[in-house]
C-alpha cells in the first residue's frame, strides 16, 4: 500500500522559510515523478513544483519560481520543498503526489497523494 506522509508545515512570518518533506513508502518509485501541490480555502488545488526520478529535471509554478526549490533523496524515497521568502498568498495545505514517467500540472493525473500539511504565513 502506497503511503505519502508530509511534514514540516507550520506558522511562519512573511519573508520567512519552511522546508517540507514527504516520505513515500509501499512500492518502488523508480520512474515516478514526485510533485507538490497546494490548496487554499475556497480555491482549487494548484501545482507548485515537480521533480523527475533522477532529480535532473524540475518544474515550478510561476508564482513560486526563484523562491521555492524542490529536491529528492531516492535512497530515502523522500521529496523536499524548500520555501523561502514566503508570502501570505503562499498559505495553504501542501500536498505531495506521485505519478509515473512525466510531470503534469494537473492534479487529476497524479496517482497517489499524501494527507497534506498546513502552511500558514502571517503578514
Amino acid at each position: 500500500q502506497v503511503q505519502l506522509v508530509e511534514s514540516g508545515g507550520g506558522l511562519v512570518q512573511a519573508g520567512g522559510s519552511l522546508r517540507l518533506s514527504c516520505a513515500a513508502s509501499g512500492r518502488s518509485f523508480s520512474n515516478y515523478i514526485m510533485a507538490w501541490f497546494r490548496q487554499a480555502p475556497g480555491k482549487e488545488r494548484e501545482f507548485v513544483a515537480a521533480i523527475s526520478w533522477r532529480g535532473g529535471s524540475t518544474a515550478y509554478a510561476d508564482s513560486v519560481k526563484g523562491r521555492f526549490t524542490i529536491s529528492r533523496d531516492n535512497a530515502k524515497n523522500t521529496v523536499y520543498l524548500q520555501m523561502n521568502s514566503l508570502k501570505p498568498e503562499d498559505a495553504a495545505v501542501y500536498y505531495c503526489a506521485v505519478r509515473r514517467y512525466s510531470a503534469s500540472y494537473s492534479a487529476a493525473e497524479y496517482d497517489y497523494w499524501g494527507q497534506g500539511t498546513q502552511v500558514t504565513v502571517s503578514s
